[in-house]
């Protein structure tokens, strides 16, 4: 049994199928941050309809496109993430959707997607970046959110906000080493 999440994907039959064990969820961006004190930067996924939310630790240059493809932000010059969109564009292929698929050893894992039925090994981090800037839809899987979600209630929210007011005022270039 094959779930997808929006009634008018039509997945490639490549893809993988999904069952309730496995079921994916999906999310989207909240934002990047610094995690005090080890200066390590952080991207956070909410579930879309939930509370539960799931920090992924990324390396600063990743964090920088995250935070550069939430922001709108074109650089002068194309970053990997660009380039390699650029590379798909021109291969008439683009990302159709991103699982997050498995922690391992504290390591996260994903999947992207590609039209055409192609699915590439992935870190998240760079998954993401991707994702964003081709606007295709990002999943995590049921799993994920227990081994290392957080739940956030709804009276919560206020500090959500404040913490998306925080990311609208920071400068992807904090993220530089």
């Amino acid at each position: 049994m094959r779930l997808w999440f929006e009634p008018d994907f039509t997945a490639p039959s490549s893809l993988p199928r999904y069952t309730l064990a496995t079921m994916s969820i999906p999310v989207e961006v909240i934002g990047v941050r610094i995690e005090m004190p080890s200066n390590q930067p952080i991207v956070l996924l909410k579930e879309i309809e939930g509370i539960r939310y799931l920090p992924i630790w990324v390396g600063a240059v990743e964090a920088s496109a995250i935070a550069f493809a939430q922001q709108g932000v074109e650089p002068t010059r194309p970053l990997t993430h660009d380039l390699f969109n650029t590379v798909l564009k021109l291969l008439d292929s683009k990302p159709i959707r991103v699982d997050i698929s498995e922690l391992k050893d504290g390591v996260f894992y994903a999947e992207l997607h590609l039209h055409g039925g192609v699915s590439i090994s992935a870190r998240p981090s760079d998954a993401i970046a991707l994702a964003l800037r081709a606007g295709a839809p990002i999943f995590a899987a049921e799993s994920l959110f227990a081994q290392a979600g957080i739940e956030i209630p709804d009276e919560a929210e206020d500090e959500v906000e404040k913490f998306r007011e925080f990311l609208d005022q920071i400068n992807p270039d904090d993220f530089a080493s």
